[in-house]
C-alpha cells in the first residue's frame, strides 16, 4: 500500500488486485468504517440485495433488462467479472469508466492506509471494490436502483451494510463450504444473514432444510417470504436447447407463454424468481413495470458464460458451473441437446468439492480432456484424475496442464455433429470465451 495515489486505470487494477494476498477476510466492520468516513454513499442508493449459491448473476440479469426495458436506469454489482474488471461494476450494460475507477479509487487509498495502521487491519481486495461501487452510485451515476450481488455468503458479506428494498436468495447449495458451513443448514444461515427488518424476501430455494431456515430468520425480523412453489410458482410448456417457454403465476399477476432464451431447468427457476422480485419492486415500491417490458426483457437477457454457445458445427459452449448443483444443472441442460459425442474440457480450483462436482457430468463425456485455469488455486491434473476414477475408475481421461493447447486438442477432434463443452472453472471459462472469441474475429 506504498502508492497513495493512482492515475490509470491499469494503475488502478494492479493497486486494487495486490490486496489479493490478504485473503478473504469476513466481517462487517472494516466496511462500516470506511463508509462512515465517506459519508455513507450506500444511504443515497436504492438496492436489490442477491445472495445465493448459483443463479445470482443470471437472476440480477432478467431484473436488470426488464426495469431498462422499462426506461430505468439499472446499476449492477457483479462478480467476478469475464472479460474486464470494470464489468463488475455498470450502469445499463456500460461499464464504470477508467478515469471513475482512479476517482474513486484515489478517494478510498488514503482510508486504505489508516485502516491498515488500525487494529483492524487492512481492507480486502472485495471491500475496496464494494466500496468503489457505492461511492460511484451515489456521487457519480446516480442509477435509479442497483441490484447489488453478494461475493460470498450473505452475513458478513462486504456488501451487507446496506438496507435494500428487497432481499433476494435464489438458491442454496455446496459451496465455500470452508467459510460458510458443512452443511445446508449452517449455508443457509450464512445467506439468511441478508435478511433486514420489515424488508420483503424473495426465494428460489427448493431444499427443505434450507426454506425452513430461511422462513425462522425473517420471521424473526417480520420479513415477508415469497417463496418458490408456494407464494409464487411457473409451469414450463416446453424446454429445449433454443429457447424455454413458461407461465409464471404470483399473488398479484399471471404472465403466460413467458419465453427465455437462457437455457435449462434451472433458468426457468431463475427467471421465476427474478419475475417475483419485479412484481414486489411494482406493487411496493411503484416501480412502472409494464407487460411489454416484462415480455422482451426476459426474452432477450443474455448472461455470459452461463451455457453460451461461442459457435455451431461443431457446438461449443462454455458453462461457468464450478459447484455440485451447478454441475447437477448443467446436465440436465446438456440432456436438452442432441449429439454425436460430446467432447468435455475441463479444470476446476482445488477448494470446490471436484468429485462431487464431477459425479453428474463424467458418465456424459465421450471425450474428457483435463486441464488447469491459470490460477494459483487451480487444482493439480492428478487431483483430477483421482476424482474422476473415483466415479468411474476406467475413464479414459487426456490431460493437457496448457489450456490453450486443449482448446486446440479439442477442436481438432471435435466433427460436426460433436459438442465441446468448457466447464468447471469461471476463471478459465473467461480465459477461453476471450481466446474463442478473437480467433473467431480473425
Amino acid at each position: 500500500m506504498n502508492v497513495t495515489e493512482v492515475k490509470s486505470k491499469e494503475e488502478a487494477i494492479e493497486w486494487i488486485h495486490a490486496l489479493k494476498t490478504l485473503g478473504i477476510k469476513p466481517g462487517l466492520k472494516r466496511m462500516e468504517w470506511m463508509l462512515e468516513r465517506l459519508n455513507h454513499p450506500e444511504r443515497r442508493v436504492k438496492f436489490v440485495h442477491i445472495a445465493g449459491t448459483n443463479g445470482k448473476g443470471s437472476t440480477l440479469s432478467y431484473i436488470a433488462q426488464v426495469l431498462k426495458k422499462s426506461g430505468y436506469q439499472v446499476g449492477t454489482f457483479t462478480s467476478p467479472y469475464l472479460i474486464d474488471f470494470t464489468n463488475r461494476i455498470q450502469v445499463n450494460g456500460k461499464d464504470i469508466s477508467g478515469d471513475d475507477l482512479v476517482n474513486m479509487l484515489n478517494q478510498i487509498i488514503p482510508l486504505a492506509k489508516e485502516l491498515e495502521e488500525s487494529e483492524l487491519g487492512a481492507p480486502t481486495e472485495f471491500e475496496i471494490i464494494t466500496s468503489i461501487a457505492f461511492l460511484y452510485y451515489a456521487t457519480v451515476a446516480y442509477p435509479d436502483i442497483v441490484l447489488l450481488e453478494t461475493g460470498l455468503g450473505g452475513r458478513l458479506d462486504s456488501t451487507n451494510v446496506i438496507i435494500p428494498l428487497i432481499s433476494v436468495i435464489t438458491n442454496i447449495g455446496h459451496d465455500h463450504m470452508d467459510l460458510l458451513g458443512n452443511d445446508i443448514k449452517d449455508i443457509a444461515a450464512e445467506k439468511a444473514g441478508i435478511i433486514k427488518s420489515g424488508i420483503p424476501v424473495i426465494s428460489g430455494i427448493e431444499n427443505e432444510e434450507a426454506i425452513r431456515v430461511i422462513k425462522d430468520n425473517a420471521a424473526s425480523k417480520k420479513a415477508s417470504v415469497y417463496q418458490i412453489n408456494e407464494q409464487f410458482s411457473v409451469n414450463p410448456h416446453n424446454i429445449n436447447h433454443r429457447e424455454s417457454i413458461f407461465d409464471f403465476k404470483d399473488p398479484f399477476f399471471t404472465m403466460p407463454e413467458m419465453t427465455i432464451h437462457m437455457i435449462g431447468p434451472h433458468q426457468v427457476k431463475n427467471a421465476a424468481v427474478a419475475l417475483m422480485t419485479l412484481e414486489v419492486l411494482r406493487q411496493f415500491y411503484a416501480f412502472y413495470i409494464d407487460e411489454d417490458a416484462f415480455y422482451s426483457g426476459m426474452k432477450n437477457t443474455f448472461w455470459a458464460g452461463r451455457f453460451e454457445v461461442l459457435s455451431e458445427k461443431p457446438l461449443l459452449i462454455i458453462d461457468g458451473a464450478h459447484n455440485p448443483e451447478a454441475a447437477k444443472s448443467l446436465s440436465e441442460t446438456i440432456s436438452l441437446l442432441t449429439y454425436n459425442r460430446l467432447i468435455m474440457v475441463t479444470g476446476i480450483l482445488k477448494d470446490k468439492e471436484i468429485e462431487a462436482f464431477y459425479r453428474p457430468l463424467i458418465p456424459l463425456a465421450d471425450e474428457l480432456i483435463i486441464t488447469q485455469p491459470e490460477n494459483p488455486r487451480a487444482a493439480s491434473i492428478q487431483e483430477m484424475v483421482s476424482a474422476i476414477h473415483a466415479i468411474q475408475p476406467n475413464k479414459q481421461v487426456k490431460a493437457i496442464e496448457d489450456w490453450r493447447e486443449a482448446i486446440q486438442q479439442a477442436m481438432q477432434v471435435a466433427t460436426k455433429d460433436d459438442v465441446i463443452l468448457f466447464t468447471g472453472s469461471l476463471y478459465m471459462i473467461s480465459d477461453v470465451r476471450h481466446d474463442v472469441l478473437k480467433e473467431l474475429k480473425a
